[in-house]
């Protein structure tokens, strides 16, 4: 199995960017297919995927709404996923998530998922955004 531990939030103005960070534990993630993916759940709403990434083949999937402003990555050699946010909107303030699982294969990880498909997640991080 794998940890995650995500980093990278606070508070900011609108325009401004956030690069969020998911540290993976060495087991598992750097010898195994993860079907890496950000999350995000504003008060009172859904938890949404907005990105993901397979480990194996840098296949990638982005909200529709949100292509463009995200951007996701990965070290190998830091066993961290990357979410780079640009021009920040107060309509982005929310926590996220970074989740991780095995069962999905690199077609099935460059489509939006719903969380509950997901096996492993961190803490998350806070991302406020002010006008």
């Amino acid at each position: 199995q794998v940890q995650l531990v995500e980093s990278g939030g606070g508070s900011v103005q609108a325009g401004g960017s956030l690069r969020l960070s998911c540290a993976a534990s060495e087991y598992g993630y750097g010898y195994s297919d993860y079907c890496m993916a950000w999350f995000r759940q504003a008060p009172g709403k859904e938890r949404e995927e907005i990105a993901s990434f397979y480990t194996l083949g840098d296949i990638t999937y982005y909200l529709d709404s949100e292509k463009g402003r995200f951007t996701i990555s990965q070290d190998n050699a830091k066993n961290t996923l990357y979410l780079q946010i640009h021009s920040l909107k107060p309509e982005d303030t929310a926590m996220y998530y970074c989740a991780a699982d095995r069962t999905f294969s690199g077609s099935s990880c460059s489509v939006k998922r719903l969380w509950t498909t997901f096996q492993y997640w961190g803490q998350g991080t806070q991302v406020t955004v002010s006008t």
